[in-house]
């Protein structure tokens, strides 16, 4: 099976499962070792799971730099040390009944645009070899680099609702956000901006990149597919990883030079701007880019495809 399958998965993680718990029963299901997912989710977190199957694993890297889209929860009231609601509670304070969805509102809107964020210790970043998850399990705090991530769009989607035995509040929210933006520690920023310790208390990303939630596919359905050797039916194309890039169509003498790797004049094409993605037979074949060093050359970033 490993030869004739290739594409993008559109799976739909179950909550209590991690990222990785997907690629290894994907992978035993099809009998597949090239398989890697676009974007890691938390264990309680749901939602769309890109999984790249074969040769579908060499658009990863683009699919990860894709767009999120995320529904989720803050709950005012207490703060955790996960800045989820699975960790130990580490601040409380009583909320405000006057707290209006108008206030809300506006403090959302502040976060629109470019903000800073510094990855909470419960995260997969990386520090001197080792995932910050792993020193915060042993109790060890280090110090963190921050980021720059941009929010692109951020709103209320319910009431705002409060819990008068808890002193507590909540309420919904859909935002849409670049790469590597923790929801966890922008759903904690929220609360500070409004005078209150928060966390997350639910999440579900329900758009990577251009796969929305009505596209996914549960993990019984793909072993179903499997029984009945229909798995492809469930796959969309490897082009689906790389709707970031301008195309440009080549005929066939160019695609039997570009699938061995030639580089060309940067004038070869006309097109303004670089990386591009060639295309032949409406098939995604490579994405060529500027060359490093040699001024007016372009040279295969990737190859895709050496035969269709």
């Amino acid at each position: 099976m490993e030869e004739l399958i290739e594409g993008i998965l559109p799976l739909w993680k179950e909550k209590g499962m991690t990222s990785f718990d997907c690629v290894f029963k994907v992978r035993r299901l099809l009998g597949i070792k090239k398989v890697g997912h676009a974007g890691t989710l938390d264990p309680e977190v749901d939602g769309v799971l890109p999984i790249a199957i074969g040769r579908g694993t060499k658009v990863l890297e683009y699919m990860l730099d894709s767009d999120k889209t995320y529904t989720g929860e803050v709950y005012l009231g207490y703060s955790t040390s996960t800045e989820d609601g699975t960790g130990e509670i580490i601040e409380t304070e009583e909320v405000d009944q006057n707290l209006t969805e108008e206030v809300i509102d506006q403090i959302l809107k502040s976060f629109e645009g470019e903000i800073e964020q510094t990855p909470p210790m419960f995260s997969a970043v990386r520090y001197k070899g080792r995932r910050l998850y792993e020193y915060a399990f042993e109790g060890i705090e280090v110090e963190r680099p921050s980021r720059i991530v941009e929010i692109y769009s951020i709103r209320r989607t319910s009431d705002l609702i409060y819990d008068k035995q808890k002193k507590a509040a909540k309420f919904s929210f859909e935002v849409r956000s670049s790469k590597g933006t923790y929801i966890r520690t922008l759903a904690v920023d929220i609360g500070k901006k409004l005078g209150y310790p928060a966390h997350m208390s639910q999440l579900t990303r329900s758009e990577s990149g251009p796969i929305k939630a009505s596209q996914t596919v549960r993990l019984e359905e793909i072993e179903a597919a499997v029984e009945n050797g229909t798995v492809s039916d469930l796959l969309l194309p490897i082009e689906y990883g790389l709707g970031g890039f301008p195309t440009y169509p080549i005929a066939k003498e160019i695609w039997l030079q570009v699938k061995n790797g030639r580089v060309f004049p940067v004038d070869k094409f006309p097109i303004e701007n670089y990386p591009v993605l060639l295309t032949y037979q409406e098939k995604a074949v490579a994405i060529y880019n500027l060359h490093p060093t040699k001024a007016g050359i372009i040279k295969p970033e990737k190859v895709l495809r050496t035969e269709l």
